[in-house]
């Protein structure tokens, strides 16, 4: 008798201190009564809503098998089965738990150390974050972090489309690029908005932007790699609809290398080969095709040496080399001279320069694009508007760039849209609307 007194105690006592704790997070505070509902709750409102999910379905399921065990003879082989399928759904219910229990700490700006004592006295920290005003969730206030509502209100620019994508080169039109739902503001969260563009095959593009500009999730966008509401084309075939095809012409060298240090260069390019050309190409084919792709990048007189022993430069060209191997359409690198000095930096464009003269589209990401500008045929600016959203600011030759933003280098037209707190001169609206308004005149949505 006295169990069941203390037991029920534990429960309101735990459930009214969560009803403060949703109250205070403004979320459903009558959910604090119902166990399993309670933690999604609680999830919800600290950006952990996939745990509270785990722990709300293992709580219903619980509760079907401990009615199920109730009806099984206990000897029985199914009763043991059950059993043990019970205390694993306990333990995992318990994990997730545990990391509610975290995301709420964390909120509430505390330790996550303090997560052991509330499983293990459930009430007592509930009652202390739901009703004393000590406590208070950390975006609330004037605590709230301006960066947690980052794109949740896009500023209202223009936007010019083009109805006629065309078959020749690359198009894009991201209409946007949005992330899920956040809980505490119940806002959608736009990354990208109103990208339109169309890039000519045998084109070398620079994009450049700042922090928060949206440079990865535009590449990420187009190669379809974390798709936006959009249409891309490449060449004529739509590469979201044709994914399966379509990601194997294009070719994409991220800023880290991905090479095996212990392989010879002539073997790294044969394993990419092996994986990426297609299963009826023959030898000889396919040691032609490597040794073209060597002699493009110079990589033929060091072809036995092992990857680990080569400079920074010759790796990047090794990293270009197994995305080269199958002759992708468009070449995405994002930040290529990372670390590399003038000299080794200018070689390693001027073969990317002769990879766009074979025909193929080359986007580029570089923090150093003024040591190379020469080289390049096209310029996409991107900019973070008022709101927070990637938006597009110019695109055009270099030449054009410089006349449009009045500035004579890529760093200081970079400034330009950049924030003041930045040290920037926080124009970015201005240029954005400045540049829809010209593609708008020319009747062309940016495409030359």
């Amino acid at each position: 008798m006295l169990d069941t007194i203390l037991k029920i105690l534990v429960y309101v006592l735990t459930s009214v201190g969560i009803y403060g704790i949703l109250k205070k997070m403004k979320e459903t505070p009558w959910w604090a009564f119902i166990p399993g509902l309670r933690y999604y709750g609680l999830s919800r409102a600290c950006e952990r809503e996939q745990d509270g999910k785990i722990v709300l379905g293992t709580e219903i399921i619980l509760r079907i098998l401990g009615f199920v065990l109730n009806r099984i003879q206990p000897e029985s082989n199914l009763f043991i089965a059950v059993l043990v399928l019970v205390v694993v759904l306990i333990i995992i219910n318990v994990i997730y738990i545990v990391r509610v229990v975290i995301g709420v700490l964390h909120t509430f700006d505390l330790p996550q150390k303090y997560a052991a004592a509330w499983v293990i006295l459930p009430f007592v920290f509930p009652l202390i974050l739901g009703f004393n005003n000590k406590y208070q969730p950390v975006y609330l206030g004037q605590k709230i972090d301006d960066e947690l509502l980052a794109g949740t209100a896009p500023a209202s620019l223009t936007a010019a489309l083009d109805d006629d994508p065309g078959d020749d080169g690359l198009v894009v039109h991201v209409r946007a690029r949005k992330v899920n739902e956040l809980s505490r503001f119940r806002a959608t969260r736009y990354l990208l908005k109103d990208i339109n563009l169309t890039i000519p095959n045998g084109t070398l593009v620079l994009l450049l932007g700042g922090s928060g500009s949206g440079k990865t999730t535009l590449i990420n966008a187009i190669n379809g790699y974390e798709k936006a509401d959009a249409k891309i084309m490449l060449n004529g075939r739509d590469i979201y609809k044709e994914y399966g095809q379509m990601k194997y012409r294009i070719g994409f060298v991220p800023q880290q290398e991905l090479l095996r240090m212990n392989d010879t260069v002539i073997r790294t390019l044969r394993d990419a080969a092996d994986l990426r050309l297609p299963k009826e190409t023959t030898p000889e084919e396919k040691n032609r095709i490597i040794n073209d792709v060597m002699d493009t990048l110079g990589l033929t007189a060091g072809k036995e040496g092992l990857v680990s022993k080569k400079s920074g430069g010759m790796k990047k060209r090794i990293s270009i080399g197994t995305e080269l191997i199958s002759d992708p359409d468009l070449f995405i690198l994002d930040e290529p001279d990372s670390g590399l000095d003038g000299v080794i930096a200018r070689e390693l464009f001027e073969r990317l320069r002769e990879i766009a003269d074979r025909g193929k589209i080359v986007l580029v990401i570089t923090h150093t694009p003024d040591r190379v500008i020469d080289l390049f045929d096209k310029v996409i600016v991107l900019a973070r508007d008022s709101g927070k959203v990637g938006r597009l600011a110019f695109y055009g030759s270099p030449d054009e760039a410089r006349a449009f933003f009045e500035r004579d280098t890529m760093e200081r037209i970079l400034m330009c849209v950049n924030k003041k707190e930045d040290g920037g001169e926080g124009r970015a609206d201005e240029f954005i609307e400045k540049y829809a308004q010209l593609t708008k005149e020319r009747g062309t949505s940016g495409n030359e």
